[in-house]
């Protein structure tokens, strides 16, 4: 089931993590737009670090979506 967290400007992100043995694949959402952005990373690293590397992606290609980078 995928987690709420804020995305810094009043929204909210979902995030979801599937673990593939010794990967986990984290996918950031956008529940306003649809939008996903993904990394994928080691099973062993913290999880608030690849949870914070796909919401850093995700903000990146929305405002590339926009024009804005």
């Amino acid at each position: 089931m995928p987690q709420r967290r804020p995305d810094g400007a009043g929204g909210e992100v979902l995030i979801e993590f599937v673990v593939q043995g010794n990967v986990v694949k984290v996918t950031a959402i956008d529940p306003k737009s649809g939008t996903e952005a993904s990394i994928v990373g080691p099973a062993s690293a913290p999880r608030s670090a690849l949870e914070g590397a796909a919401a850093r992606k995700l903000i990146y290609v929305l405002k590339k979506q926009r024009g804005e980078a």
